[in-house]
């Protein structure tokens, strides 16, 4: 979710921010997504005015209204996940990175709750001084890119790597694509949403996206309660993305995408429902 490089602050920067402007916020307030906008403000169980959700709406208009940096997914990339939150909102929302698109996503859920997780520690104290109010964790990662085809070969033969072992996350330290030490209130929770847009995966040394994909999974598919989790999951022209969605998202799952983004609607897996052939695959 990294904005790319700020433009000089010259004629051509001032009418970026205008072209941001209008492309993160007067695109969405238009007559045919007010809906959101008033589900953002509004609590599902009330009809009186959120005075908190107010804010943080004006704060995210302000914010896109005058920065000049790009987000990297583009409109349509994002359309995509904005129509599924219009539809599921207020919600819980799981962000794997920080960037200058969080403040829109956690407006755009007011009233749910919407939490974002980020690897780099600098960039992390960047994000959030600027904003605050957003609800983030820095949390590390057991796994470099360069790691990723012996993960992708050898985590079978972990059974704790497998359906139904993998569950819960919490603790589970044998298997290295599992993220066994997140936050209390990541493993507290259940997502309706997961979108997958970092840590960061474009050198050896990076953590790679291994390990959310697969613990994205595994959420999804050890929920309790009732619906499916939409989890979205960006750069997937890239082969470790690709590779890794096909063996744990499935194709099966996959509903929709556009651009570098795919987009997949998982179901819970119930004890009643795992059959012999498959409780130790994930597709």
């Amino acid at each position: 979710m990294r904005a790319a490089l700020e433009k000089p602050l010259v004629v051509a920067a001032a009418a970026a921010a205008l072209v941001v402007g209008a492309l993160l916020v007067s695109s969405f307030i238009r007559a045919g997504d007010r809906a959101l906008l008033c589900s953002s403000i509004f609590s599902s169980s009330s009809s009186s005015f959120s005075s908190s959700s107010s804010s943080e709406l004006a704060e995210a208009l302000l914010h896109y209204a005058t920065t000049n940096v790009v987000p990297q997914q583009s409109r349509a990339e994002m359309r995509i996940s904005f129509d599924v939150l219009r539809r599921r909102a207020p919600c819980n929302f799981l962000v794997f990175g920080l960037g200058h698109d969080s403040l829109m996503w956690s407006a755009f859920n007011a009233g749910g709750t919407t939490v974002f997780l980020e690897e780099d520690p600098k960039w992390f104290q960047s994000v959030t001084k600027a904003s605050p109010a957003l609800r983030a964790h820095n949390v590390r990662y057991r796994t470099q890119l360069i790691e990723a085809d012996d993960l992708i070969k050898s985590y079978r033969s972990e059974p704790s790597c497998l359906p139904p072992a993998a569950a819960p996350l919490k603790n589970n330290h044998r298997c290295r694509l599992a993220l066994a030490d997140l936050p209390a209130e990541i493993f507290d929770r259940e997502w309706d949403l997961i979108m997958i847009d970092a840590p960061k995966g474009y050198y050896n040394e990076a953590p790679g996206r291994m390990a959310a994909i697969f613990s994205a999974a595994v959420m999804a598919r050890s929920r309790r309660g009732e619906g499916e989790t939409d989890i979205f999951l960006h750069d997937v022209n890239r082969k470790v993305e690709k590779m890794f969605a096909m063996e744990f998202l499935c194709k099966k799952h996959l509903v929709g995408g556009t651009g570098r983004l795919w987009h997949f609607r998982i179901p819970p897996v119930r004890g009643n429902e795992t059959s012999a052939s498959s409780e130790k695959s994930f597709c």
